[in-house]
């Protein structure tokens, strides 16, 4: 009989390929940057290297496929498809949420499959900071084996645990937590955010509590209020559908929180990533790498090379956003000028940031 858990991943997975499930009124914020063109970049563009090292392993590329499925026997192919994509382009990857294969072990198939497709690049396990509490070390542990995990996301998503009618809305000793599995891991272990942000607040506190890198997971994508919105309308749930509609824009943009995570360690760019031109201002801004989930979705049902076409496409835009910058490596990239602009602008200026960090260098 299928688990309650197994059936909500299906949903979602459903629904994120079928209904309009991005954010409505409010981006991701990276039209509000502006890299600086470089009339004479100097370099030859087929020399660029777009390679770097996260969390212990280089990448041919800045990018990883954000978590999206597993815990149901239909997702099984399709994180096939996206691994063998990631395996094929070297980039990381990480799974849905394992908390399905903890409550009914004959969904470890949809998650061990990653590894087995994937099985030399970064792939990364994924549990949330609300079953954590619940599940303790030990099972922890079995997450990252199941999979040979190269590190552990703990994902943040209270907002879809307020508005799911079977939510978990006990937030309490999560910190806690989070930092005695960072601690005893032999694994880096980050956090990361599913749509709406992470702020200076909340980075500063992952910070002191160990944890390797923070996922913005900002506002500006898929959002899953909106999810739990369709989850509620089908089910005949009012006030669900209601508290889903309201805090369907709810969050923190993602190119404003990748400057609020900017606290000395790695930090990912999530949240309405959709061409290699948000890859380089995310850099630019202050990312280490980026990563995306909803593009990737159709395709994964097609196969493989489906999905290599779309990110395949996606790096060789990242690529022209570099040539165009004068940008030879990633690291060249997180350095070059960017003009900040729009809401954002507005954004970072009242929660008091100092725009000048992003201001001319004097080259003469």
């Amino acid at each position: 009989m299928e688990n309650i858990t197994s059936r909500r991943k299906i949903e979602h997975l459903e629904l994120c390929a079928g209904s309009h499930v991005e954010a409505r009124t409010a981006g991701p914020g990276f039209e509000d940057i502006t890299l600086v063109h470089r009339a004479l970049p100097e370099i030859n563009m087929d020399d660029i290297d777009m390679s770097t090292v996260l969390f212990g392993k280089k990448l041919s590329y800045p990018f990883l496929i954000a978590s999206i499925t597993g815990g149901h026997p239909e997702t099984t192919p399709v994180n096939a498809a996206l691994a063998e994509a990631a395996e094929e382009l070297n980039i990381g990857i990480g799974v849905g949420s394992q908390r399905a294969a903890i409550d009914d072990r004959n969904q470890r198939d949809s998650f061990e499959i990653v590894r087995q497709k994937a099985p030399t690049t970064l792939v990364y396990a994924n549990i949330g900071a609300a079953q954590i509490k619940e599940y303790g070390i030990g099972k922890v542990e079995e997450l990252v084996e199941m999979i040979d995990a190269d590190a552990l996301a703990i994902h943040l998503n209270f907002l879809q645990e307020a508005i799911q009618p079977e939510g978990d809305r006990d937030a309490r000793n999560c910190l806690e937590i989070i930092s005695e599995i960072a601690k005893s891991l032999n694994v880096p272990v980050f956090v990361k955010e599913t749509g709406a942000g992470i702020s200076r607040e909340d980075a500063l506190l992952l910070k002191k509590a160990g944890i390797a890198g923070i996922d913005v997971g900002g506002l500006g994508g898929t959002s899953w209020a909106g999810v739990e919105v369709y989850r509620a309308r089908d089910s005949g749930n009012s006030l669900c559908e209601h508290l889903g509609e309201l805090f369907w824009d709810f969050g923190i943009p993602t190119a404003a929180s990748i400057v609020e995570c900017k606290v000395s360690v790695p930090v990912i760019a999530t949240g309405g990533i959709r061409n290699g031109l948000d890859i380089a201002k995310s850099i630019a801004l202050g990312a280490s790498a980026a990563s995306a989930a909803l593009p990737f979705v159709r395709p994964a049902f097609n196969g493989k090379d489906a999905v290599v076409s779309v990110i395949g496409t996606m790096m060789q835009e990242l690529r022209t956003a570099m040539f165009l910058t004068g940008c030879g490596s990633v690291g060249e990239l997180s350095r070059a000028p960017i003009t900040i602009g729009g809401r954002t602008l507005e954004y970072l200026t009242q929660r008091g940031f100092n725009i000048k960090d992003y201001s001319v260098k004097d080259m003469l």
